[in-house]
């Protein structure tokens, strides 16, 4: 008889009967704050909700200011243009990341450089960086994957001696602090993203964190349509920053609506506690897989404040399970389990999404250029051992349930070693 769930045997865990927690969290807050928005007529550009959570994203975060958007893709192209990053410029952008990391790059007619990222946090690598700068580079997009840290010391020493921007894609570092300093607050510039899976969420929606009042007036006429501040305080510290007094400055409608801000509001609110719970679950899981035979927990800063993971993350060695295949393994994980186990992103030197090529119309301003933005281009042979070799993946909901729920999995991956053989 077979013992393994993927082979008919039973799972540990009958996900119908007992499922995972659910994403994403409202209650009769989120109703209450959608009803006064809809109500007061005022659904978006500037709204009393939006403002509101403008003002304490910021201080959660610990920036002079906060500008929400549209999204997290929107955000970072929002960043590099108000950092003055445009054709002829290079951005380094880790090779493990979302399409939008460096498709946002592409978009402010710059040159995407993909580097490589640490084998032990899959974070982008401060030594590919250095190799990396040349005199046309303009910023680095460190990004906080999954639940762990870029190393910011050493991406800002080399920012600082190179005079180069750092762009922090926080999309899944909502609440993440170091050494006393939040995601969102190290960098020139923070983006964070509000999409349905992210740590906090409104369905979609994005915003940017910096401390720089001379970005924050780009970036606040960058996503409203050019216009200038409308609040007179901040407009008049800002004359002249676009020529003469009442210049506007080109762009278009990047906003989001106070709807989403509604419910951004109460998700901040709810934040805290759940990184909270995430970080503690985290942190007990990783120290049972830690025992385990062919599974090595990720690298994680050990100065960083307990929390903000979005994907729980290990590195899986087959040697130590009869030579089984990743994807098979992250399979029959998913079936003990009853919830997806997937693997990291596409190295995004070989991605399905992130393909320049097949927008001529918009990116081929030269043979230069067009040779430039070729993904295939780039090597990345620690990215791709990761994603073909190593990555299991798991949606931080399942770090939002019991201490039980986290020796579960434990006893899951320990169960598919035992019986490793039934899937050869």
């Amino acid at each position: 008889m077979s013992k393994l769930a993927i082979n008919d045997g039973k799972p540990l865990r009958d996900a119908k009967a007992k499922p995972w927690p659910r994403w994403p969290v409202w209650n009769q807050k989120e109703e209450k704050g959608l009803l006064e928005v809809l109500r007061s007529g005022v659904w978006s550009y500037n709204g009393p909700k939006e403002m509101e959570f403008n003002k304490a994203f910021a201080k959660f975060i610990g920036t002079e200011y906060a500008i929400s958007a549209a999204n997290g893709t929107v955000s970072l192209q929002l960043a590099l243009e108000a950092c003055g990053v445009g054709l002829g410029d290079e951005v380094i952008v880790p090779g493990l990341t979302w399409q939008a990391t460096a498709a946002a790059v592409l978009d402010v007619n710059a040159a995407a450089v993909l580097v490589d990222v640490s084998r032990d946090n899959w974070c982008i690598n401060p030594a590919e960086v250095r190799k990396a700068i040349t005199p046309r580079t303009k910023a680095i997009i460190p990004v906080h994957l999954y639940g762990c840290f870029a190393d910011m010391d050493a991406i800002m020493a080399i920012a600082r001696k190179h005079k180069l921007r750092v762009i922090e894609d926080c999309a899944h570092k909502h609440g993440g602090e170091l050494k006393g300093k939040k995601a969102g607050s190290i960098g020139d510039v923070g983006s964070f993203s509000f999409q349905l899976s992210k740590l906090m969420t409104a369905g979609e929606g994005g915003a940017l964190t910096t401390s720089d009042p001379e970005l924050f007036e780009k970036l606040d006429a960058l996503r409203n349509c050019g216009r200038r501040p409308e609040n007179q305080e901040s407009a008049d510290k800002s004359a002249g920053l676009y020529g003469s007094e009442g210049d506007l400055i080109q762009s278009g409608n990047y906003r989001m609506t106070d709807f989403q801000a509604a419910l951004l509001i109460e998700s901040l609110k709810r934040l805290p506690q759940q990184n909270r719970i995430r970080g503690e679950n985290a942190k007990y899981l990783n120290s049972l897989l830690a025992e385990l035979p062919g599974i090595q927990p990720m690298k994680n800063n050990k100065t960083e404040v307990l929390g903000a993971c979005y994907n729980f993350s290990f590195r899986y060695n087959k040697a130590k399970f009869k030579d089984l295949d990743v994807r098979k393994f992250r399979e029959a994980l998913s079936k003990e389990l009853g919830c997806s186990v997937e693997a990291s992103y596409e190295p995004l030197n070989a991605c399905s999404l992130y393909t320049p090529h097949t927008k001529p119309p918009r990116y081929k301003l030269s043979k230069k250029y067009w040779h430039q933005i070729d993904p295939a281009a780039f090597e990345l042979p620690v990215c791709n051992r990761i994603f073909t070799e190593e990555s299991v993946c798991f949606h931080h909901t399942v770090l939002m349930g019991e201490k039980a729920d986290m020796d579960l999995i434990a006893r899951a991956i320990k169960k598919i070693y035992d019986n490793a053989e039934e899937l050869l």
